[in-house]
């Protein structure tokens, strides 16, 4: 039995002390870093800033950065949690708010670019703050369609037995977002948030420097300092900015992504007691924490108070029967005012798009087609090679904890590094392999977009409860029944995700695997994603638009065909 007196109290107020100074570190440097950005955000206009190669300056453009992927991570997982929710639980708007995202989804960072960049800069013409908001919110698309898909698909995926106890103890809608739904969703939402920062970073440069017809747009920031260094031919400084985004990748994996994967182990559908939970040393240091541990015991008596001050509710049946009336009246009068806001706004940006491309020629949407072809082609390939080594290597690495811990450091760096820096070396070694772009881009697409399916796999690895895995050691399955009848089938529904999020991660990569810039030298091949950037870049809107509205059409069409169909086969193999 353990005794006071066995316990040293020294030591564990040292360790408190040390956990509070840390975190109280930390929490400056993140106020200095976003109050440094803040005023950088609100500084006199400036549309095309000077690079310096310095490495002093490289720390201030990766802080710049950084503070950019932070905040448009933060408007992603709000939009996440609203949309993905509002569409699991109206399934009127989700016959609207599903084909909207899938066409959002299929919507390269280039076809937000007009109309974002131009609207935010006359909203803010004096300051770089319109430019700032649309860097922000080009790398938004980067990251918030895979993160919406994960959490809609996992709360499709809830199990049945689930919903019957939210009924037996007749909880609220909050009650069972509380206690249910968010936290049967939270393993999927992390790891769909790391490879959504990855997404993000993936079109780094592109949301920093940009092109508008003959009007250049570009932002102090680390993307920005990678393609000026790229087309300089500076080698050296080149590698600074790959070591700059190693060690933000290494900074956020040890700080924020392995705290709250060894967090997300409370939350798994777990019956056994036998696996070895995942650790992280610094959430066990956060644990430790006098601060944190104030700020918990305040919100658990804000949350008690809250709960005891409504309480005469739900003791007067009748109070609480209007009450529910007349919430849910409001809640249906405001998601049909939003629902009507929605097609009101569709209606007016298609009437606005077939304004703009009703006078293409019919040789530029023979083009438009024809390229739209090349690309489908290519991202059909790209997720089948994706997904011939990622799902067994995502099973294993969900499956063993010890060497998850070891890979995913690795596999998170690799993910989230912006493969289109190292598209000039691998052109250069396409051209002495004499490979043609055509077939090299599929290869370039595969950078960018493989790790969607990993991660998917992994989370759904993750999810199996262990008692089936021990169930496949007792009847001595072999590896392939394992694979076929326990495996494969608690991974489904994750990995159609995957697969929707990689399929439109490739129709966006395309946009930069299809049109490569070197030393101010620009290689092209055939396909939907080059004839964009090339619209983009020479200023041709109707050509830009029309292109994107084909690409749209296609992944949606496909959506329908393919994605819809494998998603109601993936509800017959959620965890029971």
């Amino acid at each position: 039995m353990l005794s006071l007196s066995s316990i040293n109290f020294d030591v564990v107020k040292k360790r408190s002390l040390i956990a509070d100074f840390i975190f109280i570190l930390l929490l400056l440097s993140f106020l200095y870093i976003i109050s440094h950005y803040a005023k950088q955000a609100t500084s006199h206009i400036n549309y095309e800033a000077n690079i310096n190669l310095s490495i002093g300056s490289l720390i201030k453009y990766s802080l710049f950065s950084l503070s950019r992927a932070l905040i448009a991570f933060g408007f992603s997982f709000v939009f996440t949690i609203f949309y993905g929710y509002f569409m699991y639980k109206n399934k009127t708007a989700e016959k609207l708010l599903l084909p909207i995202l899938d066409i959002l989804q299929s919507i390269p960072v280039l076809g937000f670019l007009p109309a974002v960049v131009l609207a935010l800069i006359a909203l803010f013409p004096n300051s770089n703050t319109g430019l700032e908001l649309a860097s922000i919110i080009m790398i938004f698309t980067g990251q918030v369609w895979n993160m919406v898909f994960g959490f809609y698909g996992t709360l499709n995926s809830i199990p049945q037995e689930f919903n019957e106890v939210a009924s037996i103890y007749k909880l609220n809608w909050w009650q069972k977002f509380k206690w249910i739904e968010f936290p049967t969703t939270i393993s999927s939402l992390i790891w769909n948030s790391m490879m959504s920062m990855a997404g993000g970073w993936f079109f780094l440069m592109v949301c920093e420097e940009f092109s508008l017809g003959n009007k250049n747009f570009r932002l102090e920031g680390l993307g920005s300092y990678m393609s000026t260094a790229a087309n300089a031919g500076n080698y050296t400084a080149m590698l600074y900015g790959i070591l700059a985004m190693i060690i933000i990748i290494v900074v956020l994996d040890q700080f924020v992504w392995q705290p709250l994967v060894a967090w997300s182990e409370k939350f798994k559908i777990e019956y056994s007691l036998t696996s070895k939970p995942k650790e992280s040393w610094f959430l066990n240091l956060l644990i430790d924490s006098n601060i944190l541990e104030f700020v918990r015991n305040s919100y658990k008596k804000t949350s008690m108070w809250f709960e005891e001050k409504f309480k005469y509710l739900k003791t007067n049946t009748k109070k609480e029967k209007n009450r529910k009336i007349k919430k849910n009246l409001v809640a249906k009068f405001f998601a049909n005012l939003i629902l009507i806001a929605i097609v009101i706004f569709i209606i007016y940006t298609s009437y606005k798009i077939i304004f703009m491309i009703k006078n293409l020629p019919s040789i530029t949407w023979y083009t438009i087609f024809k390229s739209d072809a090349y690309t489908l082609i290519r991202v059909l390939i790209t997720i089948l090679i994706g997904s011939l080594w990622t799902i067994p290597l995502g099973i294993y690495l969900g499956l063993s904890p010890k060497l998850s811990k070891i890979l995913q450091p690795i596999i998170q760096i690799t993910a989230s590094f912006p493969a289109p820096m190292l598209f000039p070396a691998l052109i250069g070694l396409f051209y002495i392999l004499k490979i043609n772009l055509s077939y090299g881009s599929v290869i370039l697409m595969l950078m960018g977009t493989q790790w969607y399916i990993l991660f998917n796999v992994i989370a759904g690895a993750l999810s199996i409860p262990s008692e089936m895995i021990e169930m496949g050691k007792i009847f001595k399955l072999s590896l392939w029944e394992r694979f076929s009848s326990i495996y494969f089938k608690a991974i489904f529904p994750y990995l159609v995700t995957g697969w929707i999020t990689a399929a439109g991660g490739a129709w966006n990569a395309s946009i930069v695997a299809e049109y490569v810039t070197f030393k101010n030298q620009t290689i092209t091949t055939n396909g939907i994603g080059g004839l964009i950037s090339q619209a983009a870049n020479s200023g041709q809107i109707p050509l830009l638009a029309a292109s994107v509205l084909t690409m749209a059409l296609t992944v949606v069409f496909f959506n329908k065909l393919v994605w819809k169909n494998l998603y109601k086969i993936s509800q017959n193999y959620k965890v029971r």
